[in-house]
């Protein structure tokens, strides 16, 4: 799952370099942290949080496959 949230944001991003994803295990959930360059925030969120609200979407779907929760936290 870390592998896709760091594709996706990889290529939304004008500074791809500067993406950095933080994932931590838990029993049943995992959480992913996202962090961008402060320029490219909005490009992450985008309009009404539609972006991060459709990535968010892409990784339940994911962990649901793995029997697992997940969390995407964008700081």
């Amino acid at each position: 799952m870390k592998e896709l949230v760091e594709y996706i944001a990889k290529s939304l991003v004008d500074s791809p370099d500067q993406v950095r994803i933080k994932q931590i295990e838990g029993a049943q959930s995992v959480i992913i942290e996202l962090r961008v360059a402060p320029d490219d925030m909005g490009k992450i969120i985008g309009k009404q949080g539609r972006v991060a609200k459709a990535m968010r979407s892409l990784l339940k779907v994911a962990a649901a496959r793995e029997g697992r929760r997940v969390i995407l936290e964008i700081v």
